[in-house]
């Protein structure tokens, strides 16, 4: 039997290649051999597709609009931040529709042509409204009292939101324009509690629940968020007035950043849920899962050892993340990148046939 570094070594006499080739090669070997392990009878082999990628440039949290034509993405290079609008398809920039830098983490669609975001531009902190292009006037929607994240915008005009409740003994909370947007936006620091309220035109307010990362369903009935309980964090569901309070998952795991199809049958998420890293000595695995609405159908979607999140899923069929993974040097030219291509972008990946069957 030849050993795989005796394999390797006749490739390299028989066929000399590149070491960057060679290493790119491995690990599209080891990308093919993604185990399912943890995700059952229903796991597929993941197969993502680079969509976004600028040099020296970050993309995340893309937004697919109802449409299904474009996405919005927190965009960055250096200390410049902005949301831009992107063709679906291929990820190719249209236009900054703002570059608020309250609004990294804090913006959405609002119907096909609007899009809603975090601003304290007219002196307070409020909800305001761009159309997608970028073009026209802005206009605040809500005057916010308190300190907010992560806004939702109901069919009625009324809003619910994040609150943010700072640590006992912390004289003053750092503004959001400060913090620097990552991975974790569910664990803020200097942060007691976060809660979901539900904001009238009028101004009333109602405490819904403990919570956050709120994604609001299709229809615009429910809302599904992640809420900590101990050291995890589990999905919850709930209609947009806080009644009939839903649990989806409970695992020792955390499970955040939720969002949902098109058809408002499934819910794709965050997840450590996986098997331990070993790579990277212990560290969480995070990627993207799957669950349908009514709590079944648990399904794990991608496999890489590379931080996976913040998922939106189109009607093409296909869930689009960002991620961290190392682009392969095919990726880095189809892209025609040259500089640095490290950091976060958006890929896709086609849902399994378990979505389209139940």
């Amino acid at each position: 039997m030849i050993r795989p570094l005796s394999f390797i070594a006749l490739l390299l006499l028989a066929n000399p290649v590149s070491a960057e080739d060679l290493l790119d090669w491995l690990d599209g070997v080891s990308r093919s051999k993604a185990s399912a392990t943890g995700a059952g009878k229903d796991s597929v082999m993941e197969s993502a597709t680079l969509v976004t990628v600028e040099n020296g440039e970050f993309e995340m949290y893309p937004k697919v609009s109802p449409d299904g034509k474009y996405l919005l993405v927190s965009s960055g290079k250096r200390k410049s931040t902005a949301i831009t609008r992107r063709v679906l398809e291929n990820g190719e920039i249209l236009n900054t529709v703002t570059d608020d830098k309250l609004s990294l983490d804090s913006f959405a669609w609002n119907g096909n042509e609007q899009v809603i975001f975090l601003s304290d531009r007219g002196g307070d902190l409020g909800i305001w409204s761009v159309a997608s292009n970028g073009q026209g006037s802005v206009r605040r929607m809500h005057r916010l009292t308190g300190t907010f994240i992560q806004p939702l915008v109901l069919k009625d005009g009324s809003l619910i939101a994040v609150h943010l409740e700072k640590k006992q003994g912390l004289h003053r909370l750092r503004k959001a324009s400060s913090a620097v947007l990552n991975f974790s936006n569910w664990d803020i620091k200097g942060i007691e509690s976060t809660r979901l309220l539900h904001i009238q035109k009028s101004g009333a307010v109602d405490e819904l629940a403990a919570g956050i990362n709120p994604s609001l369903s299709p229809d615009g009935e429910k809302v599904v968020f992640s809420m900590q309980v101990g050291r995890s964090w589990h999905l919850f569901m709930m209609h947009v007035d806080g009644s009939d309070l839903i649990q989806l998952t409970n695992d020792r795991s955390i499970d955040v950043q939720p969002t949902w199809s098109p058809d408002g049958k499934w819910i794709a998420f965050t997840s450590d849920r996986g098997e331990t890293n070993m790579k990277t000595h212990g560290k969480r695995n995070w990627d993207i899962w799957m669950i349908h609405h009514d709590g079944r159908n648990l399904t794990r979607l991608t496999f890489d050892d590379a931080r996976d999140g913040g998922a939106a899923i189109a009607a093409n069929g296909r869930v689009y993340f960002h991620s961290d993974r190392k682009l392969a040097s095919s990726e880095r030219k189809e892209h025609r990148v040259n500089g640095s291509s490290t950091g976060f972008h958006i890929w896709s990946l086609a849902t399994p046939d378990v979505v389209g069957s139940f």
